[in-house]
């Protein structure tokens, strides 16, 4: 089996796939590679390791003829043609918990760095401003007793919300079904999006994007927030209209914010760049040795379970199941 890997990833996900003696091929150059390159190098694959930054639409995928598994380096899938891939009768995977905690991780440091002017503090230092202790110097807004919003009570929402219990916040969320263990364990209540926005002195992200949630905030959603509120996106940047946000937080009329993810990314608005009142990471809510480890280990296990078992252990595109198993499958 022919499997092509779009960009370097840890050595552990490449090692499982060699142990079964598949032939891997890996992009290695720092850039994002083209949809051209990906169709020239993966043209005889028979899986392919794509990247949340590869865009995996149909041009790409009725071009690669012996495909059987796209197995995505990520929880989300937005960035491949999903029905394409069906009607091509290739199987979708992602690696959905295994970056929980690393996410949760990222999203709560930059709930807390944003809220504490951590960033800009350390600006200032590097930059030779701090004269002295000041009653009044870069004061900022403490967590205890306060609301934190959860958009999303998947995975990594829960895990996000159960270190923000921790420090003595009051837990509400928007989510679209109700969740009842996430309210027992962490005393939350749902609200409406309306409410948690208007409610919340911190707001965190954590839903998958698709067409029902592209800008669900946006001009109107945002204006409903505190002034005092911050705001912190580790999902996905297109989830936020990121210029009504930029609006808001040069006007002062919300706090501060941090970001993960960007809503034209890897490029970042240069407005954003002039403001002290965020903190922009460049999506690293993962970024851990044993997590990215994980990944990569999940991404390959997903293919070679395909070929062995006729399915992945994460798949996305259930109603191929039946099909693939009898018709794509039957030659192994």
């Amino acid at each position: 089996m022919k499997v092509f890997i779009t960009r370097s990833i840890p050595q552990a996900g490449i090692d499982i796939l060699k142990k079964k003696n598949y032939e891997v091929k890996v992009y290695d150059k720092k850039q994002n590679i083209s949809r051209n390159e990906i169709i020239k190098h993966a043209f005889n694959a028979d899986a392919i390791i794509t990247m949340l930054t590869d865009k995996i639409d149909d041009y790409i995928i009725s071009r690669l003829p012996n495909l059987k598994i796209i197995s995505n380096f990520a929880v989300g899938y937005n960035n491949i043609d999903i029905e394409s891939a069906s009607q091509h009768n290739i199987m979708v995977a992602n690696t959905p918990g295994v970056l929980t905690e690393a996410t949760a991780d990222t999203a709560f440091a930059l709930l807390i760095s944003a809220g504490r002017r951590i960033v800009e503090s350390d600006k200032f230092m590097r930059n030779g401003k701090f004269k002295g202790w000041e009653p009044m110097l870069m004061l900022g807004t403490e967590m205890r007793g306060k609301t934190v919003g959860v958009i999303g009570a998947g995975r990594i929402g829960t895990a996000f919300a159960k270190r923000c219990l921790g420090f003595g916040m009051k837990i509400i969320y928007f989510s679209r079904s109700k969740n009842n263990s996430f309210e027992e364990a962490l005393n939350a209540k749902k609200v409406t999006l309306n409410k948690l926005l208007e409610k919340s002195d911190f707001i965190s992200i954590h839903i998958p994007l698709n067409k029902n949630t592209f800008h669900l905030l946006g001009k109107k959603e945002l204006s409903k927030m505190k002034p005092t509120a911050v705001l912190v996106n580790t999902a996905r940047g297109e989830i936020v209209d990121e210029k009504e946000l930029i609006k808001l937080l040069k006007s002062k009329r919300i706090f501060a914010a941090g970001f993960d993810v960007y809503e034209g990314e890897p490029k970042v608005d240069r407005e954003l760049l002039k403001l002290n009142n965020v903190v922009l990471l460049p999506h690293i809510g993962s970024a851990t040795f044993e997590t990215r480890s994980k990944i990569a280990e999940m991404a390959s296990l997903n293919i070679i379970n395909t070929f062995v078992k006729k399915r992945p252990i994460h798949f996305v595109n259930e109603e191929l199941l039946e099909l693939y198993a009898v018709k794509k499958m039957s030659i192994i």
